[in-house]
């Protein structure tokens, strides 16, 4: 076989436009453009919106104790002020199509009109919600109308900046609540003026510190710790054969520690690492999948869980470093199975890794700008130890900004300050007014008694059997979480998928009942025909996007198997596991993830046949279930397999000699 020639990682086929990639495939990138004067205002607003959100999360408790701002600095005032700046800057900077947005500093009349509405729809809901609480659904018609158009506007901004596919469900949801009999009265006040609709639970998370944990990431960024993680996953995998791809495994999983968007990870570290996979020998669709798997697994990587860890911590009462925990081995051994097909497919393609030249010297590095990891550290260990989440993250955007001062390079000068400041607003505003439409499915199906319903129809059409159930749950998520952002998709989940769990298996752990359903939600950006993430990655590589897809979806093969275990088997959540099974269950599972990846790929040392992929398969399933039956049998299995292998192997040789 001819030796492939050496790897530059930095050569790129032609240049990539990242912005226009993520304008196509992501609805919240897909923004006007304002240059002089409106650019100023705009970014005035965005200023004051993240100022304003600071001090909500930090010092509501205090400014509550001055009498002019009592009524809105607390729920639902702080949710209702908050959504009114951000439906302001959403009118004003989102178009209302796509090729609007081409247009330099234009902005129509209607959506002038519509930011103000919406903007003062709000502030009345701020204002005098705690009075229209006590006239129950006997609402005044001022108060309706209010209502009415509170919940147009915001379904408008949500199809503008989120998509179609969760106002869909909306729409059939408000279709069956007035099907059942609800009256208008009342769906309009437990919408806009209770607990149960818009200024709800998921809205009150992202007011109160999941915009915080926006900010967050965005002063991260600025830092250049994405730029670091690259450079890491090069000095750790990018000597290995078919190093490119496995440097995009490692540096998206990385990422995905501060990224909210499977989308956004894909065309920002994809725009490096698909072209440069592409060089080393992998076939393009191949190439988008990686990319397009990790940066989707980023979205189950602790500590942040693009963001759901703390929206999951909410809903199920359960502490935020418990589920962190719980989160750790699933998600490495997703990460683990996607690095072992990278591994067996160029081991079956005969590449290798970079040039020497282009790998960075991992000790010298991690003394260079090791430094920038310090404010994840801190996040972690202050949210351990049982601080609070918005001191938490404060503290840690105090770290990020006092760090990057330890380089020229790093430093934040004013102007990259308030960049992010703008950008973590800007990217505030998707996962806001998906919390906020979220809150209006916990309402309708409260209203309606929709998830009532659904428990009973799932124990008809399953049998009681749980696999089926389980089975039946899993379409649906994916279903429900087409196109929809991480924080928003969890809700959803959380709320119609996860009870079905429950009810048909009340013995199901919470934690794990809301691991499954969160998992396939997630998978959903991979998952065709509408794979966001693999269609951003297919548009880099100039792939088959379908081809892509299905790639993507087999390298993720692992997130279709391990919810099913940690639902039937607890214990790989370590939940109610001894010291000795946490060990037996972490080597167990790997050794299953390598017998998968392997037998996907239909490689190990050499080639295999049909029915030594159907054994190993075998093998990984029994290794990764918790269970010392299913472990013998899948050692066993795994162990033939080997040794017929490195006889096959030798065989071969032999014969090519």
């Amino acid at each position: 076989m001819k030796e492939p020639e050496k790897i530059n990682v930095n050569a790129t086929e032609e240049p990539i436009n990242a912005d226009a990639l993520m304008a196509e495939f992501d609805r919240e990138s897909n923004t006007r453009h304002f240059t002089g004067k409106k650019k100023i205002v705009i970014n005035v607003l965005m200023v004051f919106f993240a100022v304003f959100a600071l001090c909500v999360a930090l010092l509501g408790r205090y400014l509550n104790k001055i009498s002019f701002l009592s009524s809105v600095m607390v729920w639902p005032g702080n949710c209702a002020v908050f959504l009114a700046l951000i439906l302001l800057i959403a009118y004003l900077i989102y178009p209302a199509y796509k090729k609007q947005a081409k247009r330099v500093n234009f902005i129509p009349w209607y959506d002038y009109i519509f930011g103000i509405l919406a903007f003062l729809c709000f502030m009345y809901i701020a204002v005098n919600a705690r009075e229209i609480a006590t006239k129950g659904v006997a609402i005044d018609m001022p108060d309706k109308v209010v209502a009415v158009f509170a919940i147009l506007l915001l379904a408008e901004a949500c199809r503008r900046v989120v998509g179609l596919p969760i106002l869909c469900v909306i729409a059939v949801l408000i279709a069956y609540t007035f099907f059942q009999g609800t009256t208008f009265s009342r769906f309009l006040y437990t919408l806009v003026y209770t607990k149960d609709g818009i200024t709800g639970t998921p809205l009150q998370i992202c007011t109160n510190y999941l915009a915080l944990f926006i900010l967050f990431g965005a002063f991260l960024e600025k830092t250049g710790i994405g730029a670091f993680f690259v450079d890491l996953a090069n000095a750790i995998a990018g000597f290995a054969c078919g190093g490119p791809a496995k440097v995009a495994v490692i540096s998206s999983a990385l990422e995905g520690m501060y990224s909210g968007s499977s989308v956004a990870n894909t065309v920002g570290s994809g725009s490096i690492t698909i072209p440069t996979m592409k060089k080393a020998g992998y076939k393009p669709e191949f190439a988008a999948a990686v990319e397009a798997a990790a940066s989707t697994g980023g979205q189950i990587m602790p500590p942040i869980m693009g963001a759901a860890a703390f929206l999951m911590s909410e809903i199920t009462e359960i502490p935020y470093i418990t589920i962190t925990i719980a989160a750790i081995l699933p998600a490495i051994l997703y990460f683990a199975g996607i690095f072992m097909m990278i591994h067996f497919e160029a081991k079956k393609l005969g590449l290798r890794g970079l040039a020497k030249e282009d790998i960075p010297h991992l000790g010298r590095l991690i003394i260079k700008r090791g430094y920038l990891l310090l404010p994840v550290l801190v996040l972690v260990l202050l949210m351990g130890r049982g601080m609070t989440p918005a001191y938490s993250v404060s503290l840690a955007i105090l770290s990020a900004i006092i760090v990057s001062f330890f380089s020229k390079d790093t430093r934040l000068s004013p102007s990259k300050f308030l960049e992010a400041l703008t950008g973590g607003a800007r990217s505030t505003i998707a996962v806001a007014i998906a919390c906020a439409v979220a809150g209006n499915v916990v309402g309708l199906v409260s209203l309606s008694y929709l998830g009532q319903e659904l428990m009973d129809l799932l124990v008809i059409v399953s049998g009681s059997s749980l696999f089926l159930a389980l089975v039946l749950v899993m379409l649906a998520c994916i279903v429900l979480g087409m196109g929809v952002p991480t924080t928003a998709n969890y809700v959803i989940m959380a709320t119609m998928a996860a009870p079905l769990i429950l009810k048909i298996a009340p013995e199901t752990p919470i934690l794990a009942a809301h691991m499954f359903v969160f998992y396939f939600g997630i998978v959903a950006d991979i998952t065709p025909p509408v794979a966001l993430a693999a269609y951003a990655g297919s548009a880099i590589a100039k792939s088959d996007p379908l081809k892509t897809g299905i790639t993507a979806t087999r390298l993720a093969i692992t997130a279709f198997i391990i919810p099913y275990v940690f639902v039937l088997q607890p214990k790989m959540l370590f939940i109610d596991a001894t010291a000795i099974e946490v060990i037996k269950i972490v080597l167990t599972s790997f050794a299953g993830i390598v017998a998968i990846s392997a037998g996907m790929e239909g490689y190990f040392r050499t080639k295999m046949a049909w029915f030594e992929r159907l054994l190993i398969l075998a093998a990984g399933l029994c290794l990764i279930t918790p269970d010392t039956l299913t472990d013998v049998i899948g050692i066993v299995l795994f162990a033939l397999i080997i040794v017929y292998q490195i006889l096959k192997a030798k065989r071969v040789k032999h014969l090519q000699a």
